[in-house]
């Protein structure tokens, strides 16, 4: 094919610069999330509050990766990736020396407006770069650090902050975000392969209202319920901004982010199988620190550690499996780890008081070993039907999806589990005798209710991988369309 022939020869200094930008961004996504308890007491805020330090983040990198498709055809590759870096290197220098929450919050958010560059762009270099032939390859490295470095977040951090203040999880980044900014701007070859397209106002406006508002809404829904005002108003303005910008970008000759994307049936069923994992598998992230440091006692430490083995199993799979995909295609990869990943939560869906540490130390990385086999290898196919000029808007989407899939997972599941708890409590309540009310017994139903809200929400998602695994067999290996004859789609049968 004419447009195999033009991939560039990859330019490996260039492609471990970016690796090495991405990794301390992915890293610094997790990092926070066990120091939270910490930086709620030094500063005297309330859970919800500290809790804006991951929203936050979140919130805008979903606002700003809608934008990256039209950053990457704009600018070269050298001036977008050291502008994000010194976003992200500022960013944080400001978290780690700040004086209050606020400043924290601002450092934040600085972070992760060049973080949210970072993932799309080092992407569309690899689509860009790379035979078809040796993508799955390619991506398999890409994916070890996209989820190696954010799954080893919560066992560095809690070795940390055991032993330090939690500023020092910012410190330890920033000479090493440093570091990675004076080497690319001093390897990365400046290449005028941008492109003279200007930036349709409006429809960042709508993008910022309609993916914020959607990824605010359900971000809060967990903390304030569903029937909130603010939520109800947030999540109503995001949907009615969000269908107003999908229609925007039908009209627009020069879309900033191109929905024909999903004129391509591997690439739309790669975004289903996305969106239903990440609405599933939040709820390891969210469900097992709560079991694990409030119901079971474990420490920050050992709630880390307990993570670190399925980390590690995902850093040795995450090559073998790109290797896989290129030899075997998607299909076979994504049932078999599918069907490994819904077994492991299933399992999870039974937990009780007395499993052992190394029992969920097994699960939990069995679980981590299922999700390797399936994450990087549907979306490597998905992105392979998309011709040329649709990669970086195929990256940008891919990338927007994870992050508002990620925040509805994260409401519903806390939401089923909170619902689940205050049921079970009340139910537990009733069934008490009035001898039988001594704080011990209280302090118990709060236990075990709130055991059985996690279980039922563990349930849940299975049934949702349940539905995601059904999915996965309609995959067909993928293969760019022909140059010349961008809508033809052509699928090579597995």
């Amino acid at each position: 094919m004419q447009q195999q022939n033009d991939v560039i020869k990859p330019d490996y200094a260039l492609i471990v610069v970016l690796l090495a930008g991405a990794f301390v961004a992915f890293l610094a996504n997790t990092l926070l999330n066990i120091a939270l308890p910490t930086i709620m007491e030094q500063f005297q805020i309330s859970p919800s509050t500290v809790q804006w330090v991951t929203t936050g983040y979140m919130l805008v990198n979903g606002v700003l990766i809608p934008i990256t498709a039209f950053l990457i055809q704009r600018f070269s590759t050298k001036k977008l990736f050291l502008a994000a870096m010194i976003l992200f290197t500022a960013g944080t220098l400001v978290g780690g020396f700040a004086p209050s929450f606020a400043f924290l919050l601002a450092g934040r958010m600085i972070q992760a407006s060049g973080a949210a560059i970072m993932m799309p762009l080092l992407m569309n270099v690899m689509l860009s770069r790379f035979p078809i032939e040796k993508r799955g390859q390619a991506m398999g490295v890409f994916g070890l650090v996209m989820i190696f470095a954010p799954a080893i977040g919560p066992t560095l951090s809690g070795y940390l902050i055991q032993h330090y203040d939690w500023p020092i999880l910012f410190h330890i980044i920033s000479p090493i975000a440093f570091l990675v900014l004076v080497v690319a701007a001093f390897k990365i070859k400046e290449k005028n392969d941008q492109m003279e397209i200007k930036i349709d106002v409006l429809s960042v406006i709508l993008s910022t209202l309609g993916f914020g508002g959607i990824l605010y809404g359900f971000s809060s829904a967990g903390d304030k319920g569903w029937s909130d005002l603010v939520v109800l108003l947030t999540l109503g303005v995001g949907f009615i901004a969000l269908i107003i910008y999908i229609f925007r970008q039908f009209k627009l000759e020069k879309p900033m982010l191109d929905f024909r994307v999903y004129q391509y049936p591997m690439f739309s069923l790669s975004s289903a199988i996305s969106i239903t994992m990440n609405l599933a598998l939040f709820s390891g992230m969210l469900l097992m620190p709560i079991y694990l440091q409030i119901i079971r006692g474990f420490t920050p430490l050992e709630a880390g550690v307990l993570m670190l083995p399925g980390a590690i199993v995902m850093g040795i799979m995450s090559p073998i499996t790109g290797r896989l995909f290129d030899k075997f295609g998607a299909k076979v990869l994504t049932i078999t780890g599918l069907s490994i990943t819904l077994v492991s939560n299933y399992i999870f869906s039974n937990l009780t008081l007395e499993i052992p540490y190394s029992t969920l130390v097994m699960i939990f990385t069995l679980r981590m070993f299922g999700m390797s086999m399936v994450m990087m290898p549907v979306m490597t196919n998905g992105l392979n039907q998309l011709p040329s000029r649709l990669n970086p808007h195929g990256t940008a989407m891919n990338s927007t999806l994870n992050q508002v899939s990620a925040a509805i997972g994260s409401a519903l599941l806390v939401t089923v589990m909170q619902t689940r708890s205050n049921f079970s409590a009340e139910r537990m309540t009733e069934e008490l005798t009035s001898n039988n009310t001594s704080a011990e017994m209280v302090q118990q139903i709060a236990i075990l209710s709130q055991l059985e809200g996690i279980n039922f929400a563990f349930f849940v998602s299975t049934i949702i991988l349940g539905f995601t695994l059904l999915l996965s067999f309609f995959i067909k290996r993928a293969q760019p369309p022909l140059e010349g004859d961008p809508e033809k789609k052509v699928i090579k049968s597995l």
